[in-house]
């Protein structure tokens, strides 16, 4: 099949395809973790509130994709060169649109706002496929999916675009896994992995803010934010203050209702206030609370005086 055929496949028809293939992995992998006595619990009423939410994330978050989409058509009239639909500009084009996501993952854990969105992925004190499901409903309101538009400014049509990005969500979800330890080494120094993705999931100080990458973790190694699993210290899943809730509104909606009141506080500067919206999770305008460099800070100030 041809590039340019390839992408006129109708991205929904995949989604049709791939969600019964991903809800089928993630029960063999729960049979599997039981079976086997796997060292990681099983919680079925989570596994199936995982599931709702990932499966309502698609019409809900398509409902609204004419955001994203608008923009990628509005930026390919002012497009700098047309590049044509081969395999090697599709290539190219995944790896830019990876860096891309690198770019939105990180700015979406040092971004309050952003934080919103994605906190919800990261709410469960589990790692397995289902956590994978995970998802958000708000992608288009947090404004990072404008990062896309530049691609297509240089040349990459707006569909070769978006497919990118599609494939590169479906390879993360094979990334929620426990039961696969380590991937060859060539691959693991170049792909992203399971264990790779599991610091990412942890909250133990040395991982936060670590591993923020999609399919290639040479971005992590390049940029500095790369942190590898250690066997004597292993991932601790869930947020640094716990939420401890079933309830998807809470899980999907409790951060944004978290700055609301902050920025509403009384007696506040409006710097506070703006800080509260754009600063870090974790921020304070009296120092009451602690962002993820804090933590770390803490961390190795500790390992330093012992």
């Amino acid at each position: 099949m041809s590039v340019d055929k390839l992408l006129d496949y109708n991205l929904i028809d995949l989604v049709f395809v791939l969600i019964p293939l991903f809800v089928f992995l993630a029960v063999i992998e729960m049979l599997v973790v039981y079976v086997f006595k796997f060292k990681q619990k099983n919680d079925s009423k989570e596994w199936f509130l995982n599931v709702f939410l990932g499966v309502s994330s698609f019409p809900i978050n398509a409902s609204f994709g004419f955001i994203t989409i608008a923009a990628l058509f509005w930026a390919k009239s002012y497009q700098i060169y047309t590049l044509p639909f081969t395999l090697p500009v599709l290539v190219v084009c995944f790896i830019l649109d990876d860096f891309r996501f690198y770019l939105h993952h990180r700015i979406v854990h040092r971004w309050r706002w952003g934080w919103g969105l994605h906190r919800a992925h990261h709410t469960s004190e589990r790692f397995a496929l289902d956590v994978g499901a995970r998802q958000p409903w708000t992608k288009h309101f947090t404004g990072t999916m404008m990062l896309k538009v530049p691609l297509v400014l240089i040349g990459f049509d707006p569909i070769m675009v978006l497919f990118c990005g599609f494939m590169n969500a479906y390879y993360q979800f094979l990334l929620h896994t426990q039961t696969i330890k380590k991937l060859p080494s060539w691959y693991e120094y170049i792909f992203n992995t399971p264990s790779h993705h599991r610091v990412h999931h942890g909250k133990n100080p040395k991982y936060l803010d670590a591993n923020y990458a999609g399919t290639l973790i040479i971005w992590d190694r390049m940029l500095g934010t790369f942190v590898a699993e250690d066997e004597k210290d292993l991932p601790d899943y869930g947020l640094v203050d716990p939420l401890d809730t079933y309830n998807p509104v809470r899980i999907l909606f409790g951060e944004y209702w978290n700055i609301v009141k902050d920025v509403s506080q009384k007696g506040i500067s409006l710097k506070a206030r703006f800080m509260y919206l754009f600063g870090p999770p974790g921020w304070s305008h009296d120092g009451s609370r602690k962002t993820s460099t804090d933590i770390k800070a803490d961390y190795y100030r500790a390992l330093k005086n012992n």
